[in-house]
């Protein structure tokens, strides 16, 4: 995502997805990133792994790609990502990394990679809904399921 200069902000779309055969089983992870008219797309797998952490690393990936404090609106089908970030994360914290049921948080490790990757730009959170035709989450959705052929097949 190259910057060109001039008054123009860096002002990124992401739309993001995981994907998961079995779970746990193997899975993948999609994101289209989009910055004036560029276009970039990132895919991946994992042979064992979980929906939830195909979702968290698909947001994870976008974010590390941005090369600079970037404003941008982040779109996911997963609820779990979305009110992670925005609404449980803290209390998360606050509470040494548990729940309020007091058991640890599944897949911490990737909310702390996700957190500091987060504290490096201004992002605007949405939840969209998943297949329900918009064009670019339906996009990551078929670069989710690639990076999962790419996992099964390892």
């Amino acid at each position: 995502m190259n910057h060109n200069g001039g008054a123009e902000s860096d002002d990124v779309t992401i739309y993001t997805d995981g994907a998961c055969r079995g779970n746990p089983g193997p899975g993948g992870w999609g994101a289209v990133l989009l910055y004036g008219n560029q276009e970039r797309e990132l895919s991946g797998g994992v042979a064992a792994t979980t929906n939830n952490r195909m979702e968290l690393t698909a947001v994870i990936e976008a974010l590390a790609a941005l090369t600079r404090r970037c404003s941008v609106q982040l779109h996911t089908d997963s609820q779990y990502v979305q009110l992670g970030i925005t609404k449980w994360l803290p209390n998360w914290k606050q509470r040494g990394w548990r729940t309020a049921a007091n058991k640890p948080v599944k897949n911490a490790d990737l909310w702390r990679r996700l957190e500091t990757l987060s504290a490096q730009h201004a992002i605007e959170w949405i939840w969209v809904k998943g297949h329900a035709g918009n064009p670019l989450n339906e996009r990551a959705d078929r670069l989710a399921n690639h990076g999962l052929e790419t996992a099964g097949a390892a």
